[in-house]
């Protein structure tokens, strides 16, 4: 690899936050990664999502701050929130309406994740198996089947 080359890979893995081997959630405390979803960069909100996500049930506490990110204007944020969500399970209840209405966002990699989640939060979940019906013919295959997936969960 070129020294130019090596330098611009630098420079995107600096700008992501990715400084050492160590990415920026490693080691960090849930109330921490709360933290992360409240800064103004959303490039650390999406890691903090991320980082949530890891912390499974854990992560509880944060559901309502990860519910609002569901809105953002960034994708990875969108996506990394409704991840986090779905990893919490049944405990982000409260959150899906706003899974329900990210089944209509402009991102496959959004719709899918949101109904991906809305499938692990399950049962109670049972609200919006409307919109996931209404989703079921999605233009992308791995919607679908995520859709499908999230209705044997939720039990149609």
């Amino acid at each position: 690899m070129s020294r130019a080359r090596a330098a611009a890979w630098a420079a995107v893995l600096l700008a992501a936050g990715c400084q050492g081997s160590q990415p920026p959630y490693a080691g960090k405390s849930v109330a921490e990664l709360r933290r992360m979803l409240g800064s103004a960069d959303p490039a650390v909100q999406a890691q903090g999502a991320y980082g949530l996500s890891l912390r499974g049930p854990e992560a509880a506490p944060a559901a309502a701050e990860l519910t609002g990110l569901l809105h953002s204007p960034e994708v990875s944020v969108r996506r990394n929130a409704a991840l986090a969500l779905g990893k919490i399970g049944p405990e982000a209840r409260d959150a899906a309406p706003a899974l329900a209405e990210l089944l209509a966002d402009e991102q496959w990699t959004v719709r899918r994740t949101a109904a991906a989640a809305l499938g692990e939060i399950g049962p109670e979940a049972r609200a919006a198996l409307p919109a996931l019906e209404e989703h079921a013919n999605d233009p992308d295959h791995l919607v679908r089947q995520a859709v499908r997936e999230a209705m044997e969960k939720i039990g149609r």
